[in-house]
């Protein structure tokens, strides 16, 4: 089965991250830009919706696995890949929505949080950014990313604390947009996309550059902090 899926339903591209836990790796993440490619080549309105494709999962983030196996020797050239990826869904020309159909953590939370809105399920799954647990610090980008996404209280306490939180109260703290019944993540999402889709791709992605200049720059020179690895 391919990593990723992409179909289209009217002006709604639907991106189905495919790979089980979605765990970021090389191969992840070239199909989402493969993917990607596909969808700025359209003509005429589009919004993309992103979801995982097992009810369990939207993405948990780097694949520590390979990282600290095979992959050991990659972290300086594999980040910066991770954080331009990030950079490319926070400018992405048309809207975005992220289904969060189950568990986002790390940086498939962030993943989540590039996009320009998210509906998460409200009964089960958990959002979380578990960097201070794990030992891992954040990429300037990265930082950044969230920074721009979340209220003061919202950003201080999800980094700090490494909360797990459900879509409930991720929509309380203003994290995402809609908590909804399970059935509903993906038809909510899909219509809140459909009704943006109509945008102009020059305008939109213009605008979005503009009001995260500051982010997309720090995403999209790959910096980030490896003395981390001096412990490990």
């Amino acid at each position: 089965m391919a990593i990723v899926d992409l179909k289209r339903e009217g002006d709604v591209f639907i991106l189905t991250m495919q790979g089980g836990e979605n765990r970021f790796n090389p191969s992840f993440i070239g199909d989402m830009n493969r993917t990607l490619d596909q969808v700025e080549r359209s003509t005429g309105p589009a919004a993309l919706v992103t979801v995982g494709g097992e009810e369990k999962f939207y993405s948990n983030g780097l694949d520590l696995g390979w990282l600290m196996g095979e992959g050991i020797k990659e972290w300086k050239n594999f980040i910066p890949a991770v954080l331009k990826f990030l950079g490319r869904v926070m400018a992405f020309p048309v809207p975005t929505v992220a289904a969060i159909n189950g568990h986002a953590f790390a940086a498939g939370a962030m993943l989540a949080l590039a996009h320009d809105y998210r509906v998460m399920r409200a009964d089960r799954g958990f959002l979380c950014l578990p960097e201070v647990d794990i030992k891992i610090p954040l990429a300037p980008g990265m930082r950044a990313l969230i920074q721009s996404r979340l209220s003061p209280v919202a950003f201080r306490d999800l980094i700090l604390t490494g909360a797990r939180i459900g879509g409930c109260e991720a929509k309380e703290k203003g994290v995402v947009d809609e908590a909804v019944p399970p059935d509903q993540v993906l038809p909510r999402s899909i219509a809140r996309a459909a009704s943006l889709a109509n945008k102009d791709r020059q305008i939109y992605g213009n605008l979005k550059r503009g009001m995260y200049a500051e982010t997309l720059a720090l995403l999209e020179s790959g910096e980030a902090d490896f003395s981390f690895m001096q412990k490990t």
